[in-house]
């Protein structure tokens, strides 16, 4: 009897334990959910955010961030109002670049700015699950992919050359008007916007997005001279 007495108290303890653990759990699943259907803000103001960032980046003056505290905040959940999509350079940082912190931006890299199926994948998850409203597709100077596809050296694996496939069709639309000595620079811009491209083109609910008008993709190039992010797409007169 006084074994059955003791068993049921630990059982009774053990469930209490449970019940009282939950409340803790809840609020948190709460809170990620409660911060991920928040509106959120137009594409031009993220877009302007990330300007004022960059001109700190530019400058020298970067924002001090309470990671410690942040850290602890997002442990909940994320709700990043930004992807990007950019080259896996090592000197091309879109957290540093523009003096973005923690939880801010959806990053996605590959060399050359290019998004294959798992890239393409991570972005529609953003758009799908976060309701991110902005892709910045960023590429940058001297990028070594785009160098390396302008040569036309034969690449030594099959991967390699799935990269010079997706550079390839940017760099014969460069040829078509651009010099020996330009050549590098106008692919760089043409293959920015040529993974834009083909963003839209492979994923329908990238495109479906952007028929609803709740996303936008800015094209941008990072300046290695200056630190400066300048947009490739610019608006028509009359638009933001």
């Amino acid at each position: 009897m006084k074994h059955a007495l003791l068993y049921f108290g630990v059982l009774l303890w053990f469930v209490a334990s449970g019940l009282a653990q939950q409340p803790q759990v809840a609020p948190a699943q709460h809170s990620a959910h409660a911060a991920s259907s928040q509106p959120k803000p137009s594409a031009d103001k993220l877009w302007a955010n990330l300007m004022a960032g960059n001109a700190r980046f530019v400058a020298s003056k970067p924002k001090i961030y309470a990671l410690a505290s942040l850290r602890q905040k997002l442990a909940s959940g994320q709700s990043p109002h930004v992807i990007v999509l950019s080259c896996s350079d090592s000197r091309v940082s879109p957290e540093l670049t523009f003096d973005q912190s923690l939880g801010d931006l959806f990053v996605v890299r590959a060399a050359g700015n290019i998004a294959g199926p798992v890239g393409l994948g991570s972005i529609e998850y953003a758009v799908d699950h976060f309701h991110s409203p902005l892709l910045v597709v960023l590429g940058h100077q001297k990028c070594g992919a785009v160098i390396a596809a302008c040569s036309g050296v034969k690449m030594p694996s099959r991967n390699l050359d799935a990269i010079m496939d997706k550079i390839g069709p940017a760099v014969a639309q460069a040829k078509t008007y651009a010099k020996a000595d330009d050549l590098v620079e106008s692919a760089i811009k043409e293959n920015v916007h040529q993974s834009a491209t083909d963003v839209l083109a492979n994923s329908e609910i990238i495109r479906n997005a952007v028929k609803s008008g709740k996303f936008s993709v800015i094209e941008a190039e990072y300046q290695f001279d200056t630190g400066e992010v300048v947009r490739l797409n610019l608006p028509a007169a009359g638009q933001n």
